[in-house]
């Protein structure tokens, strides 16, 4: 049995980092939504190497059509594609602006199109909370009713809360450095990361009730010790097949899920440590402050 929680201060000091980290970033630089939260269209273009284009004059042509506002146009990595986000704008309009990029950089082929109206978006953004909000209150009542104690559920959904402040925190940063944008695929990974985290913490936590039955008189922290000494190996070689899958997503997918595959790593990464270095030692805390176990 290894004394993990002899070193509790140390995994909550680690965790504070982050979050400090994460948090200020929020507060800072915010989450860049994507068009699916704010409405408008995105096109997607593919110039020839030798257009020799960059994200300025690209907008400037494509403002030359009468009733085109360009947001923003980013450069693909490792291609030659470029990405303009733009107001609302028609089928028209959209091959008008293809029109407009031909004179100066040939040929212009369109890669995707998507427009989504203003009032979808903020429809879709409320959605999005709400379910975050369900999500984390069913998870919180399910495992306040199998261990049949809200303890456990605190510390589970607490622990749940520091995997998505991280997470979205990272983002956050990502936005800032990359210009990457947060979209529906990135809702996806917050709820992915939220049932992860507490999947692992429940394990964790049936094999400390599983001990206490055991052994009511042996001190809790000695429990949890052993507890977490016998389902750290499994949580590891589970998690660690996760991040290799994930891993060969981010460096060999494609542009249009590389970040998706980057939440769910950063997610599985933060839940596979939470479960283990911050769930069981704020179960720890509040078992010794609340039930005066020994």
């Amino acid at each position: 049995m290894i004394r993990f929680m002899k070193y509790k201060w140390i995994y909550f000091l680690i965790s504070g980092i982050f979050l400090s980290i994460g948090i200020a970033s929020l507060a800072l630089w915010g989450l860049k939504p994507s068009i699916d939260f704010t409405g408008g269209s995105l096109l997607e273009v593919q110039l020839s190497e030798d257009a020799g284009a960059d994200a300025d004059s690209i907008k400037i042509s494509a403002e030359k059509i009468e009733g085109v506002a360009v947001g923003s146009v980013q450069s693909v990595r490792e291609s030659n594609n470029y990405v303009l986000r733009m107001d609302p704008i028609d089928e028209s309009k959209k091959n008008e602006v293809l029109s407009s990029l031909q004179p100066e950089f040939g040929d212009a082929v369109e890669v995707r199109f998507e427009t989504v109206g203003p009032t979808l978006g903020r429809e879709l953004l409320i959605k999005t909370a709400v379910a975050i909000v369900i999500a984390s209150i069913f998870i919180l009542a399910y495992v306040a009713y199998q261990f049949k104690d809200r303890i456990y559920g605190t510390a589970a959904i607490l622990a749940m809360f520091h995997d998505t402040f991280i997470l979205i925190g990272a983002f956050a940063v990502f936005g800032h450095f990359f210009k990457v944008e947060i979209d529906t695929l990135f809702v996806t990974a917050v709820l992915t990361t939220l049932s992860f985290s507490v999947h692992d913490t429940i394990v964790v936590f049936d094999r400390i009730r599983e001990s206490l039955k055991r052994n009511r008189n042996a001190p809790f922290e000695d429990l949890i010790n052993k507890a977490v000494t016998e389902t750290l190996a499994r949580s590891l070689n589970n998690s660690m097949t996760i991040v290799f899958m994930l891993t060969a997503l981010v460096l060999l997918g494609g542009s249009t899920i590389k970040w998706f595959a980057v939440a769910l790593l950063v997610g599985t990464i933060t839940g596979t440590y939470s479960s283990t270095f911050t769930a069981a030692p704020l179960l720890l805390i509040f078992t010794k402050k609340f039930r005066r176990q020994k």
